[in-house]
């Protein structure tokens, strides 16, 4: 199996390292990251510049390669010019953080997961509850368990996947669930404060927490402590909506 490993942390981060070591027990791995972190990028390229892209060693070995843009342009680097052959699977993480709720939306490590998703191909974006000591060797084994078990369960057609491990889990015992992809707003606050030459700037918080409801089952499952995977897609159209609006009469000639 043909692996391409990405991440928005960059190529140095301790994720990733962590889960190159378990992919490389059921493929060939092709690390291509950032050159540095690129958090809450979204699915930003580059377009306007060119991009470079330089060799990383870990001793004699070749780690893989550093692109000098965003996750989304490292995956499409990847698949056309480093994995030696097209990728059977996109891996995306381990991010330092979750990746839940509302903010899937703004995100890198899902963002380079869903462009994977874009090539037909099977992608997973991997995420581990922000801690200063993160475990991140148990959660790259936690993930490879749950990618392994996927795509044997799995249909043939390639599925994007959003994993989310949350600290307590491998702690006290990994249970998953199966949940959607949380909408409830929140995040939206800043605090205001004044910079030496008394010019004001704002922070933003993640404030307030969304409340424990349906709509954000992975945000209620993960503070419960469960593992949580959800299937996403990328299609933005609102069909219910589209059908309706195909009924429409339009008119829209000018009056004069």
């Amino acid at each position: 199996m043909q692996i391409l490993l990405t991440n928005d942390d960059g190529i140095y981060a301790p994720g990733l390292a962590a889960m190159e070591r378990v992919l490389s027990r059921i493929g060939n791995v092709s690390v291509v990251a950032p050159s540095t972190e690129q958090s809450g990028v979204g699915h930003s390229i580059t377009f306007l510049s060119p991009l470079t892209a330089k060799e990383i060693y870990d001793g004699d070995r070749r780690r893989g390669w550093a692109v000098d843009g965003s996750p989304a342009d490292s995956v499409k680097l990847g698949v056309f010019e480093f994995c030696p052959t097209r990728p059977d699977l996109v891996v995306s993480g381990i991010n330092g953080g979750l990746n839940a709720g509302i903010n899937v939306l703004y995100s890198g490590t899902v963002a380079a997961a869903i462009e994977g998703a874009f090539f037909g191909i099977n992608s997973f974006a991997v995420s581990l509850e922000y801690d200063e000591h993160a475990q991140f060797d148990k959660a790259a084994e936690v993930a490879l368990r749950v990618i392994e078990q996927t795509l044997e369960k799995k249909g043939p057609d390639p599925q994007l996947y959003n994993l989310n491990i949350p600290t307590q889990a491998l702690t006290n015992g990994v249970e998953l669930r199966v949940v959607p992809m949380g909408v409830a707003r929140y995040g939206e606050h800043y605090e205001k404060r004044v910079d030496p030459r008394g010019r004001n700037y704002f922070w933003a918080t993640s404030d307030p927490p969304p409340p424990p409801d349906q709509e954000s089952a992975d945000i209620s499952a993960l503070a419960s402590g469960y593992v949580t995977l959800s299937p996403l897609h990328f299609d933005l159209t609102r069909h219910l909506v589209l059908r309706e609006m195909e009924s429409w009469k339009w008119d829209l000639k000018s009056d004069g």
